[in-house]
């Protein structure tokens, strides 16, 4: 169930990542047609600029989500782990039978 997890938020935390890097070309993209004057490229470099600052914040509350959930999801399992050690220890046991047996079938 853990590794379920952790591969959701990594692919979150890839997404943002992403998601950074396309507001990061965005400004550069910005910076470096603040030279042209036209009015139509002034109200796109506006309205651009507009979104980016939309964008960054709703990169921050995304991040803050993805933070929180994580260690919701940690602390969940913590939990359940000591409140039932055998348990999760039978069911690690049973996944790795289970792993072990379909890597034995290559």
């Amino acid at each position: 169930m853990s590794d379920i997890v952790d591969s959701a938020v990594e692919t979150k935390e890839h997404l943002v990542a992403n998601l950074r890097r396309v507001i990061a070309d965005a400004e550069d993209l910005l910076s470096a047609t603040a030279g042209q004057t036209d009015s139509k490229m002034a109200e796109l470099r506006s309205r651009a600029k507009e979104n980016l600052v939309v964008a960054r914040e709703k990169l921050a509350d995304a991040e803050a989500a993805l933070r929180a959930r994580a260690r919701h999801a940690a602390a969940a399992t913590d939990e359940y782990v000591h409140e039932n050690p055998w348990s999760s220890i039978g069911a690690a046991a049973a996944l790795g039978i289970l792993v072990g047996v379909l890597l034995g079938r290559r």
